[in-house]
C-alpha cells in the first residue's frame, strides 16, 4: 500500500522543471563542481550529497563573511537551483547569512524520483552536510520552507530541539487540504504540517500572501495559530503565491526576524546532550495518531495575541542520527472507507501546490 500512496502523492504534489534549468560540470583546473550557465563565485560551493534512500541531491552553499546564522532553504514546486540561484545570492547578501539550497530528488540534476519520503531524506542529507562539512551548529540554523518545501522543513524542525528558528513561506496545512476542506488527517495525505507544527519549539515566522490563489492564506493563518513559539506574521496584502519576494515588506520583515532571533539566548547542547542525545523513549510519530485530529476551526474563533513571544515548552532530545527511527510511515494510519475513491480524486483534480506562472 505504501507504493500506492507514494504514487498518488507524486502525481498530485510534484512538478519538477523539465528540462532542468542548469547543469553540473567539473572545472578541469580546480576539480570543483560548477553550475552552468552561472559564473563561478568564490563564496559559492556546489556539492552532491548521497541520501539514505539511495538518491544523490545537488546543493549549493553560499558563504557570507559576516554571517552568524545559516539558512537551509527548501524551495517551492516547479523550481530548481538554476531558477533560485540569483535569489539565494541576494538573500545571503541582504540577510547576512550563509545559505544552503538544494534540489529534491528528481528535481534539477538530483537523481531519483520526487516523493514525500525522498524529500525527508533529502533535507536530512543537506542538514548533515551543514554540520559535518561546513561546521554549522544546530542552534545557528534557520530552516526556511517555501510552499511544498514547508513539508520537509517542518518534518525536520519537529525533530530538532535546538534550532535557531523556522520560516514558513506560503506554507500548506497538508497536501489534501490544498484541494479539500477536510476536518481530519487521512492516512493517504502527505506533508501533515498541521499535525507537526505544535512540536516545533523554536520561534516561527509565517509569511503568506492574502491573494494567494494556489494555497489560500488560511493555511498560513491556521499554522500560525498552532505555533508554540509565535513571531509576528507577515500577511502580504495583495501578494500571490509566487511573487512575495517582490514586495519590499518581505525582505524588511524577514531581516527583522533574523536579527531578532540572533539576539535571543539560544539553548546550547549540554555535555550530557552530546553524549546521550537520544531519549530513553523516543517520541511517538505524529503520523500515527489513535484518534483523528480535531478541526482547528474552533481555534480560529479564539483571539490570538498579535505579536508576542510564547515561552517554549521542554525541549525534545532526539539526535539527527536517529531522526528516521522516530518517524512512522504515513501508511500506518487506519484506512478510511473512502480512501480509494479520494485517491482517484487526487489524481484527477490535482493542481500544482505552487506551480510557477
Amino acid at each position: 500500500m505504501g507504493g500506492v500512496t507514494s504514487s498518488v502523492a507524486a502525481k498530485f504534489a510534484f512538478f519538477p522543471p523539465s528540462p532542468p534549468s542548469y547543469k553540473v560540470v567539473t572545472d578541469e583546473l580546480t576539480g570543483l563542481l560548477l553550475l552552468t550557465p552561472f559564473p563561478h563565485r568564490e563564496n559559492v560551493e556546489i556539492v552532491k550529497l548521497p541520501t539514505r534512500r539511495g538518491t544523490e541531491v545537488v546543493a549549493m552553499y553560499v558563504r557570507h563573511p559576516m554571517a552568524t546564522s545559516t539558512l537551509l532553504y527548501s524551495h517551492g514546486n516547479a523550481a530548481d537551483l538554476g531558477q533560485m540561484y540569483e535569489l539565494f545570492i541576494e538573500l545571503s547578501i541582504h540577510l547576512k547569512v550563509n545559505l544552503m539550497g538544494y534540489d529534491y530528488s528528481g528535481y534539477g540534476q538530483s537523481t531519483g524520483k520526487p516523493s514525500e519520503h525522498n524529500t525527508y531524506a533529502d533535507i536530512e542529507a543537506v542538514y548533515k552536510c551543514l554540520e559535518e562539512t561546513f561546521g554549522s551548529k544546530q542552534e545557528d540554523v534557520i530552516l526556511y520552507g517555501q510552499s511544498v518545501g514547508s513539508g520537509p522543513t517542518l518534518d525536520l524542525a519537529s525533530r530538532l530541539p535546538h534550532l535557531r528558528a523556522v520560516v514558513l513561506h506560503s506554507p500548506i496545512l497538508s497536501g489534501l487540504r490544498v484541494m479539500y476542506a477536510v476536518k481530519k488527517t487521512y492516512w493517504f495525505d502527505i506533508y501533515k504540517n498541521i499535525d507537526k507544527i505544535p512540536y516545533v519549539d523554536c520561534p516561527v515566522l509565517i509569511i503568506h500572501g492574502t491573494s494567494d490563489e494556489v494555497v489560500d492564506c488560511s493555511h498560513g493563518k491556521q499554522l500560525w495559530e498552532l505555533c508554540k513559539d509565535k513571531y509576528e506574521p507577515l500577511w502580504v496584502k495583495g501578494g500571490n503565491h509566487c511573487d512575495l519576494e517582490h514586495y519590499p515588506e518581505y525582505i524588511r520583515h524577514l531581516k527583522k526576524f533574523i536579527t531578532t532571533v540572533e539576539r535571543l539566548p539560544c539553548p546550547r547542547m549540554s555535555s550530557s546532550d552530546q553524549t546521550e542525545r537520544v531519549r530513553d523513549e523516543p517520541r511517538k510519530s505524529m503520523d500515527r495518531r489513535v484518534k483523528p485530529r480535531q478541526s482547528t476551526e474552533r481555534r480560529e474563533r479564539e483571539k490570538a495575541p498579535k505579536s508576542q513571544w510564547k515561552k517554549s515548552s521542554s525541549k525534545l532530545k532526539i539526535s539527527f542520527d536517529h531522526l528516521d527511527r522516530s518517524r512512522r510511515s504515513v501508511d500506518c494510519h487506519e484506512k478510511t472507507r473512502k480512501s480509494v475513491d479520494q485517491s482517484h480524486q487526487i489524481e484527477r483534480g490535482r493542481k500544482s501546490v505552487d506551480r510557477l506562472d
